[in-house]
């Protein structure tokens, strides 16, 4: 079981446990920190190869992810992932796009909706999720789920 250190950066413990990390591609990694098992990357253009297993998620910066239902099947993979995987969520500043992913898997987490983007703000970057948009997206992605995954598992 790979697992993150959760005090490092980036990384956000989600209610059940889980730890994900999310991080801006802009910003290199510190000589040292773990790789992910499993990337999901964020980009408007398909990012450059990476020595682990990856998705890409067509999601232009500032704006919302171009296919709903891919993203909500990568997202929910990366959730389930994440139970006992390093799973990496990343765009190229690692707020908007990696704030709004985070604040999804929080959702499937068992996060009501409307609290998401908040948790996400205290647990991982208070400047997470930057658009109207964005925010109406996990608002809607919360919706959408019903009862989500977590309560799919209980």
């Amino acid at each position: 079981m790979e697992r993150w250190d959760e005090r490092d950066t980036g990384v956000l413990r989600l209610p059940s446990g889980r730890l994900v990390r999310g991080r801006g591609l802009r910003h290199p990694l510190a000589p040292g920190a773990p790789s992910p098992s499993y990337g999901i990357y964020l980009l408007g253009r398909q990012p450059p190869a990476v020595e682990w297993e990856s998705r890409w998620l067509r999601w232009p910066d500032f704006r919302l992810p171009a296919d709903h239902a891919a993203a909500r099947a990568v997202l929910t993979e990366a959730w389930e992932r994440a139970a006992g995987e390093r799973v990496e969520l990343a765009c190229g500043g690692g707020r908007g796009r990696t704030g709004t992913a985070l604040a999804c898997l929080a959702v499937l987490d068992g996060v009501p909706a409307g609290e998401a983007v908040a948790y996400v703000r205290r647990h991982y970057d208070r400047h997470a999720v930057e658009t109207p948009w964005q925010r109406r997206y996990v608002r809607r992605f919360g919706a959408a789920a019903g009862s989500g995954a977590a309560g799919a598992e209980a």
